[in-house]
């Protein structure tokens, strides 16, 4: 029995030896396939995305700064027309002011002429009479006695 033993405790360390050498073969060929993948890996081009990213950074940059830069263009514009119509807005209120002023002054001395003038005409006839008014009545008494 002893014979039987050794014989089926050999045939159990080849059968042992036979697995753990498969085992063993397998794992060297999953370790070979990993160490493949890994060199296949690291020796491929790669591509830079944080190149991309500052790029894509930079652009929205640049449009956003574009944008701005012709907004203000815009608004400054505006801005500036708005300036100018409020100026000749000013302006011209100005110049109808001095307009009504210049007006009133030449009526104030086409009044001033006017009362100047009725004022010389009533001495010229105060000083045409021959008569003062007081006596006014004697005289037109008298004038009546010539003509009878």
């Amino acid at each position: 029995m002893k014979k039987f033993d050794d014989e089926a405790n050999g045939l159990k360390e080849r059968a042992v030896d036979a697995e753990d050498l498969e085992l063993e073969l397998a794992l060297k060929n999953f370790k070979s396939s990993v160490h493949a993948w890994s060199d296949a890996a690291y020796r491929r081009p790669r591509a830079f995305t944080k190149e991309v990213r500052l790029r894509s950074w930079r652009l929205a940059l640049g449009w956003a700064l574009g944008c701005v830069l012709v907004a203000g263009s815009v608004s400054g514009g505006l801005l500036q027309r708005h300036h100018r119509v409020e100026q000749a807005r000013i302006a011209a209120q100005q110049r109808a002011a001095e307009q009504r002023k210049q007006v009133r002054e030449q009526q104030a001395r086409a009044q001033v002429s006017d009362s100047d003038e009725v004022l010389l005409a009533g001495v010229d006839s105060d000083v045409a009479r021959q008569v003062p008014s007081a006596l006014e009545p004697l005289a037109q008494m008298m004038a009546d006695d010539e003509t009878k």
